[in-house]
């Protein structure tokens, strides 16, 4: 068998954790992925993972073999990539992973342009309200929002947006006006469900004001969501206050179908930020995605914010319109 295929299928294996995924992975059956890892340990004459129905655990002699053969195949994917660049096409698969409200309003058209511009490239697009682990699941690129905590993953910052917090006009006449960020516990609040991917560090807790004066807000509420799309929603069906991405919110505001609450206390601008595996090796095709997706969201104000978007607040039936943001 060959060499370098059966170290893919290894150190894929230990990024997994899973049999199972690598074989969907490399679209093998999990019979071949074990007959790949017998015939591996047969040839080095050793035990490179301990595997039960229940458990699987890298062994010593594994964790060793595993660092040598990544950096064997990064020198090879290298080596192919530097080869590769003197084409004018990038072939092979793209894997990208992206939120769902950003990746469904932005993110798929650019996809597309891309995949016209260069046709013999296969694109896996994912679009999922997770977080999701770009090395265990294979991902060339990810799209994230904001701030990111330390990883081994290279990061490029691509954009910003604002957020806001938002309630539909009877809502407001319920339940009144929140004039400060402290009111919002007195308040019904959407957050997001448990383990979904989100804008903030958890779902409960709403930061406002500047990133160097940021006031943390816990909030609290009887409705969750595992979508923004769903919390936007719900927020318009007046079930309570949320706190969005303005990219998701322009015609809801300009309709007055929602009224941005706590305009002179706006969260921080957030990051959206391309991640990708980090080495010396980042091939063509990611730099040539990253590059095209960075160009693109430069020409779109919404993220790339200067000031605050500050709309008058609409509760007796007249259209909101937009308010000069004050010198």
């Amino acid at each position: 068998m060959d060499r370098l295929h059966l170290m893919q299928v290894f150190t894929r294996i230990v990024e997994s954790g899973s049999f199972s995924a690598v074989a969907k992975e490399m679209n093998m059956l999990q019979p071949t992925v074990s007959k790949h890892m017998n015939a591996l340990e047969n040839i080095l004459g050793v035990r490179l993972l301990n595997r039960t129905t229940r458990k699987l655990s890298v062994t010593d002699s594994g964790r060793e073999y595993y660092q040598r053969a990544k950096r064997i195949l990064d020198e090879v994917r290298e080596m192919d990539s530097e080869i590769a660049s003197l084409q004018n096409n990038p072939t092979g698969t793209l894997r990208v992973s992206a939120p769902a409200a950003f990746g469904r309003r932005y993110l798929v058209p650019l996809v597309f342009e891309f995949k016209r511009q260069y046709p013999e490239l296969a694109i896996d697009l994912s679009l999922k309200d997770r977080y999701v682990d770009v090395v265990q699941e294979g991902v060339d690129v990810a799209i994230r929002m904001g701030e990111l905590e330390d990883s081994s993953l290279v990061a490029r910052h691509i954009g910003s947006f604002a957020r806001m917090c938002v309630a539909s006009p009877d809502y407001i006449a319920k339940h009144g006006m929140p004039r400060e960020p402290a009111d919002l516990k007195q308040h019904n609040c959407i957050t997001y469900s448990y383990n979904t991917y989100t804008y903030y560090s958890s779902s409960n807790d709403w930061n406002f004001g500047s990133s160097k004066k940021p006031t943390l807000v816990r909030v609290f509420g009887n409705f969750k969501a595992n979508s923004a799309f769903a919390i936007r929603s719900a927020a318009r069906h007046g079930i309570g206050v949320a706190n969005l991405p303005a990219f998701l919110l322009n015609e809801d505001l300009e309709s007055g179908r929602l009224i941005h609450l706590l305009s002179d206390f706006g969260p921080a601008q957030m990051r959206i930020s391309a991640v990708y595996p980090s080495g010396r090796l980042v091939s063509r095709k990611v730099k040539l995605f990253v590059n095209h997706v960075q160009g693109k969201l430069l020409s779109i104000p919404l993220l790339h914010p200067r000031d605050p978007v500050r709309f008058i607040p609409r509760i007796k039936g007249k259209p909101a319109t937009l308010a000069p943001h004050p010198e």
